[in-house]
């Protein structure tokens, strides 16, 4: 059995997510990875995808329900492309 010590940032705040059972008992295979890392690093890269979204649409004319239409569209082709 392996011991997970967990160091919490104080500098950080804490989030806590509900995720499906299946998917857990998925991840509990493989201790090996931080998952709290990877979790991090996902919404990152989603905050950069929306920020950069954010800077194209500044001084459009397109209203916000094209540019949720827009992202939406983003955001399927990546997922597509992501998942093979």
């Amino acid at each position: 059995m392996t011991a997970h010590i967990a160091i919490i940032d104080p500098e950080m705040p804490n989030m806590t997510l509900a995720i499906p059972e299946e998917l857990h008992k998925k991840m509990k295979r493989h201790t090996e990875l931080k998952w709290s890392d990877i979790a991090r690093q996902a919404f990152e890269r989603k905050i950069k995808e929306i920020e950069f979204m954010d800077k194209l649409l500044e001084k459009s004319d397109l209203t916000e329900k094209d540019a949720q239409r827009i992202a939406h569209s983003v955001n399927s082709k990546i997922r597509k492309r992501i998942s093979g």
